[in-house]
């Protein structure tokens, strides 16, 4: 077995140019920890927004830093006091600094990969159901009432649209028109995004919006407010000027997670009764390519790096 392993990192904040390989010393797991051989890696809008300095206040980077928490992968070693896992499990979940060929991870942040999902799939999902679950838990959506999601053709869009139609919910997506269909085809009304946005919502929903989740982070907070009648049913994993607006920022804490999320979600696109397109598969040492793709905005479902 190799002594060491690549990543990606960065030492500074700036534009993807900042991204390098690095070869590291591979390191062994700690009490509590287990070490997991990476297969594939999600690419998530946060990676780049981190990487940028903008997320800085909220998520400071220690450097070098290495991007991404979302893997999927075979568990090659674990650490003193680990029983819920062993070598060979093939798991899926999240693991800090998810660009790399190995990750230490915290067995409570990892699920074991239902064998009908692919390594690109299993890597794709954690993030964005998590998120997905996340938001619309705490807008307290009831069966019945109209939910607007801003980027609803994204990762943590596409996941929020599928589980709020499930529930009974009449759900609005802005997204480009060439992602129309699409939105369509997942129970959604689109709506163009852009200038306008308040009107050509109530035009196709003249009974008014009851919760707005801004999943892009694109400045719609203020009309998310108007057409909502307030800040207190607008949720945003994705805006840093949330205060602002009265907004409540998501951020994902403890305190925030729906308990057993992940493995719902993974088990229900096993079933093929959740999908996640996947854009693109790139190569571990074209993570900048790929970064730039997610911060071009029109990603339909995720982007994946694989070792």
């Amino acid at each position: 077995m190799t002594d060491t392993y690549r990543s990606i990192a960065f030492t500074e904040y700036g534009d993807s140019g900042v991204l390098r390989v690095l070869e590291r010393e591979l390191p062994a797991p700690g009490p509590g920890q287990v070490r997991v051989a990476v297969r594939a890696a999600g690419v998530n809008p946060i990676d780049w927004k981190i990487r940028s300095g903008l997320m800085a206040e909220v998520y400071p980077a220690k450097f070098p830093a290495v991007p991404g928490g979302d893997i999927s992968g075979v568990i090659d070693a674990v650490g003193e006091g680990v029983s819920d896992f062993a070598a060979g499990d093939e798991v899926m979940g999240s693991g800090a600094g998810g660009y790399a060929e190995y990750v230490l991870a915290d067995p409570a942040n990892l699920i074991r990969k239902p064998g009908a999902l692919s390594w690109e799939l299993a890597a794709a999902l954690p993030a964005v159901v998590n998120t997905a679950y996340r938001a619309l838990n705490l807008l307290d959506l009831q069966k019945g009432e109209t939910l607007l999601i801003d980027g609803a053709a994204g990762g943590v869009g596409t996941i929020a649209v599928q589980l709020a139609v499930a529930r009974g919910l009449t759900v609005l997506g802005t997204a480009s028109e060439a992602n129309h269909d699409y939105l369509r085809s997942l129970g959604a009304v689109p709506v163009q995004y852009g200038e306008g946005l308040a009107e050509r919502v109530r035009d196709v929903a003249p009974q008014g919006v009851d919760a707005s989740f801004d999943a892009s982070g694109r400045g719609s907070l203020a009309t998310l407010v108007e057409l909502t009648g307030g800040p207190k049913r607008v949720i945003t994993i994705a805006a840093p000027d949330a205060a602002d607006h009265g907004v409540r920022f998501t951020s994902g804490s403890p305190a925030e997670q729906v308990p057993g999320s992940l493995a719902e979600g993974a088990a229900l696109a096993a079933e093929g009764k959740l999908d996640l397109p996947i854009a693109r598969v790139y190569p571990l040492a074209e993570a900048a390519a790929a970064q730039d793709e997610s911060e071009g905005g029109h990603v339909r479902g995720k982007l994946v790096l694989v070792p």
